[in-house]
């Protein structure tokens, strides 16, 4: 009974040593660890943010100033803040155009590979049916094609046939007809 005692007082002491992390694969190791000792307790993952917010910069201000001579030494700490929200929100602006723009480029890029996939697509088909087509009539006409590439008739009707055709070109110049 001892040895069952001291067999789970030694696993503890191993789980309970400390783990050195070394890299950034060992910390994503132990925060694994971490979450799957307990795997009741919910996980939060936060959203990611969808867009910045804009700067909030009022739209009128009042009490235009400028860092020029005779503005007292408050004043210019005040302009330099303004200055860099405008700054900030111009900017904000730009890029805020700039994605429009590549956004509807992508867009428009996007629309003209599935129009250009659609045409393929259409002209493959079309070729596939025309030969579904062509292949289905020689079946109707009764032609199966053999090795020699001929039609796969009978060589005697071959024969009557071309003894008919024959026969009716030494009749039409003869003269004879029935």
């Amino acid at each position: 009974m001892s040895s069952n005692n001291e067999l789970s007082l030694d696993d503890k002491i191993v789980e309970e040593k400390p783990i050195v992390v070394k890299n950034a694969t060992g910390l994503q190791r132990l925060k694994l660890e971490k979450l799957m000792k307990n795997p009741d307790k919910p996980v939060v993952i936060p959203e990611r943010q969808k867009e910045k917010k804009q700067p909030h910069v009022p739209d009128f201000v009042r009490n235009v100033m400028g860092s020029s001579a005779g503005a007292g030494s408050g004043e210019f700490h005040v302009y330099r803040h303004l200055r860099r929200k405008e700054y900030a929100r111009q900017k904000y602006i730009q890029e805020k155009g700039e994605k429009a723009i590549l956004d509807e480029e992508y867009q428009r890029k996007l629309e003209e590979n599935r129009r250009i996939a659609e045409e393929k697509t259409a002209k493959k088909r079309a070729k596939r049916l025309k030969l579904k087509e062509k292949l289905k009539r020689k079946k109707m006409e009764g032609g199966k094609r053999t090795i020699d590439g001929r039609t796969g008739k009978d060589e005697t009707s071959e024969a009557e046939e071309s003894s008919a055709e024959e026969t009716s070109i030494n009749e039409s110049k003869n003269g004879d007809h029935h």
